[in-house]
């Protein structure tokens, strides 16, 4: 699958949205599993923005749209999207954030500005490597990494009031 274009960098975001979209429904055709409209819609949601939603966001958002949307539907939903890996959860912000990998093993890894709210999902392998190495030299049977980096992004580390 095609990688994105970075949050932090310039780009056509439609594209971000409508690839995971695509990205999905292949994942979900390939998996047997139900991609019903409101997933889609809570997915295409967390991918309008490269800042995370948490659910209460989305909540809200379907609610301005005329859905007769819960708190469950969200968490439901959520939770399939989580599951399938076409959303990742940012411990630190208790927020959602799409996926850049879909249907890829990987280790999540994100760069969180502290400033614009941006988190750009980042792939090293050497970094998922060492953490491996660590934990295995502990005998460590590691089963998920997230890793969450705040800072400043290239925008706003460089804009005027931090010069």
């Amino acid at each position: 699958m095609p990688s994105r274009a970075l949050p932090y960098r310039p780009h056509n975001h439609d594209d971000c949205v409508s690839q995971a979209l695509t990205d999905a429904r292949e994942i979900c055709q390939q998996k047997n599993a139900r991609l019903t409209p409101t997933r889609e819609r809570v997915l295409e949601l967390i991918w309008q923005s490269h800042k995370p939603l948490g659910a209460y966001d989305v909540l809200a958002e379907l609610t301005s749209e005329g859905h007769n949307a819960a708190p469950p539907t969200v968490y439901r939903a959520l939770d399939f999207l989580q599951q399938h890996g076409l959303v990742h959860r940012i411990a630190s912000l208790n927020a959602f954030t799409g996926c850049a990998h879909a249907g890829e093993h990987h280790t999540g890894m994100f760069l969180i500005c502290r400033a614009c709210g941006n988190v750009l999902e980042l792939t090293d392998t050497s970094v998922a490597k060492a953490i491996h190495d660590a934990t295995g030299a502990e005998a460590f049977r590691t089963e998920a990494i997230t890793l969450e980096v705040a800072g400043l992004c290239p925008g706003c580390h460089t804009g005027p009031h931090h010069e």
